[in-house]
């Protein structure tokens, strides 16, 4: 399981597939919140679950869903 302190600000945020679905820009409880200023990430900041994430390796953090699953379901920070 991936630990909170292994994410940090600008690491890439992918999908299953390898799509890019956003840049971190930082965590809130238990959700990653995406820099809004991505073209990945539609310019507004979205929030991923902790729970969608697979494994972080090197800078990148990967989700246990394709880069479009992904997009479907996120959260608009409001």
């Amino acid at each position: 399981m991936v630990q909170p302190h292994e994410i940090h600000e600008h690491m890439e945020v992918v999908g299953s597939d390898g799509g890019h679905v956003g840049k971190v820009d930082h965590l809130v409880g238990d959700e990653i919140e995406l820099s809004k200023l991505d073209l990945g990430a539609g310019l507004k900041h979205h929030m991923v679950p902790m729970s969608w994430v697979d494994r972080v390796e090197g800078d990148k953090v990967w989700l246990n869903r394709t880069k479009d699953a992904a997009k479907a379901a996120w959260k608009i920070k409001e």
